[in-house]
């Protein structure tokens, strides 16, 4: 995986920068900083660049692909909390389970019940966000808003699985602000699915927010935001 690796100072700067909006969003929607995780999204990005970004203090890294997580998996600390944001197919969770802090775009119940039955095959338990297609386009993953509770429900009963949120992935918009009202009705999905109290469910995560509108998601209620081009830059595709 090779690509040009800005200077050092480049990837610190610009997570310190991130870290910095997070708290300003976080100071104007009276929340606690220490309520937000900043997950660096390393896709497509060399291994020197993650390490840059560990070396400034992240731990978090986000991954869209299972056997590139795979391989920065082996090559980088064993610290890191390896979060899966890319769609999942169902003949590649072996790889993850035992290895993945959390699951983010789990869209259908026989993902569910495959991460489930690894799961109890390898005697751990597995966290997983549902991801929801809040502004419901075509191109995107992700289950319908009308349909997320029952679809939690029926997880919720699978074994060694624990539902502990949402996640979505907004429009891309030039403007962040459009993209508001879809942060806001992912927390309102959130509350209402809390509280009919399902066991083996927390809506503790909120998975919402990337270089382009991860302010306003905070502001909105974000636990978890998926910064990749704001810490990395622009992204390498390798052929």
């Amino acid at each position: 995986m090779r690509g040009t690796v800005p200077a050092m100072s480049e990837i610190h700067e610009n997570i310190k920068t991130v870290r910095k909006n997070i708290e300003n969003a976080c100071e104007r929607a009276a929340r606690d900083r220490s309520e937000v995780t900043l997950i660096a999204v390393s896709k497509t990005k060399p291994i020197e660049m993650l390490r840059e970004a560990y070396e400034a203090g992240c731990r978090d890294f986000g991954e869209n692909k299972v056997q590139e997580m795979m391989e920065k998996y082996d090559a980088m600390p064993g610290d890191i909390r390896w979060h899966m944001i890319g769609h999942l197919q169902r003949n590649k969770v072996r790889y993850l389970v035992g290895k993945v802090y959390l699951i983010h775009s789990v869209d259908s119940f026989r993902l569910a019940e495959e991460i489930s039955r690894e799961a109890v095959k390898k005697g751990v338990t597995v966290n997983i966000l549902v991801e929801v297609n809040v502004a419901g386009e075509e191109s995107k993953f992700g289950t319908t808003c009308e349909e997320t509770a029952d679809l939690v429900r029926k997880i919720a009963g699978l074994p060694n699985i624990f539902v502990k949120g949402l996640m979505t992935i907004a429009p891309y918009v030039e403007n962040s602000e459009e993209n508001r009202q879809y942060f806001v009705n992912l927390r309102k999905l959130s509350v209402d699915i809390k509280k009919q109290n399902i066991d083996n469910v927390s809506m503790e995560v909120l998975s919402m927010g990337m270089t382009g509108d991860y302010e306003v998601a905070v502001e909105e209620g974000a636990t978890c935001v998926r910064v990749g081009t704001g810490i990395f830059g622009e992204r390498t595709y390798h052929l």
